[in-house]
């Protein structure tokens, strides 16, 4: 007959078993979002120069350290998304925006507005999934986690949980990766300041929620679907930020300059 104090040990084993079993799948699945640090990395190398990491680039991922080198990603995660914050379905929202209009993005920060203007002709796909979130207010609250000032010059925003690991549970398409011009000798091209792209995991179609905003000209692999431009008010604000520099004084982590995205809203423009 198993006593009562023995019940309680084994209650007390399976609760540790399980413990252990979640921080492993956390770490598979960290560790599966680091696929582009190496493939930026590499990219960068070859031409020379420092490189980011570019699941820094990512949604729904990022590298294992969210960084290309020793710099670490010091943004916290919140305890847990809000529910507005997180989808549990795993398929692409139906499209629901005008393919042929164009969009804009209001982001409301803690640090000013930024405003992203969204062409649905050249990314529909992309349009329609930030089209789709904000309308559920996912991005709400939301941090951006990661400021890169070496190398590469970006402002990466749309993780929920503000580590760089969340996303929106489903995957869009690359789209509009022509834009900018053929790759170069050294496999990219430049993404001029102002640019907005999405970010992804490295593999075809893995975007998710997370972009990245490039506040100076940056030369990336011609892989991240670039969807909208910054107007020049909120390029001011993300140049103010990257200015401050990053928590630590590290080239590649949280922004020392917090921002939050407050509220964001998509309309027709």
């Amino acid at each position: 007959m198993v006593t009562s104090d023995q019940r309680r040990r084994q209650l007390a084993r399976e609760k540790y078993a399980r413990q252990q079993q979640r921080r492993e799948e956390s770490r598979r699945k960290a560790k599966r979002r680091n696929t582009v640090v190496a493939a930026a990395l590499a990219v960068v190398l070859a031409a020379g120069g420092a490189v980011y990491a570019s699941v820094a680039l990512t949604g729904e991922d990022s590298p294992k350290d969210n960084a290309a080198g020793s710099d670490k990603s010091a943004s916290s995660s919140p305890s847990s998304p809000a529910p507005s914050q997180s989808e549990s379905s795993s398929a692409e929202p139906k499209m629901s925006v005008d393919a042929k209009a164009t969009y804009a993005m209001a982001l409301k920060t803690n640090e000013g507005d930024i405003t992203v203007t969204m062409d649905a002709a050249k990314t529909p796909r992309t349009v329609n999934s930030f089209s789709h979130l904000a309308a559920k207010k996912y991005f709400d609250g939301t941090k951006c986690h990661r400021l890169t000032t070496s190398g590469i010059f970006v402002l990466q925003c749309g993780d929920p949980k503000g580590d760089g690991t969340g996303g929106p549970g489903y995957t869009i398409p690359d789209e509009n990766l022509g834009a900018l011009g053929k790759a170069g000798a050294d496999g990219s091209v430049t993404y001029p300041a102002g640019t907005v792209a999405m970010a992804n995991t490295g593999q075809p179609g893995s975007g998710g929620s997370q972009f990245f905003l490039v506040y100076k000209d940056t030369k990336l692999p011609p892989s991240y679907t670039p969807f909208g431009k910054i107007d020049a008010a909120g390029l001011e604000v993300v140049k103010d930020v990257a200015a401050a520099g990053v928590d630590g004084g590290a080239t590649d982590g949280a922004p020392k300059k917090a921002v939050t995205i407050e509220k964001a809203t998509v309309a027709k423009k």
